[in-house]
């Protein structure tokens, strides 16, 4: 399995199985999760353009 695969089957790009049942928790803890990269990458992205900028 590819890395942008895992990646999208994670993000829920692309589902897993469509038939599998989530539990509630679980559905939380995915969002939780999915909350966390989007702001580690926005983080990385900032320091990027200021790191840029003040060159």
């Amino acid at each position: 399995m590819g890395l942008w695969r895992q990646i999208s089957e994670y993000l829920f790009i692309k589902k897993k199985d469509p038939a599998a049942q989530y539990t509630q928790w679980e559905k939380y803890m995915h969002i939780i999760n999915r909350t966390c990269i989007y702001l580690f990458l926005f983080a990385i992205i900032v320091m990027i353009v200021r790191f840029v900028r003040t060159c």
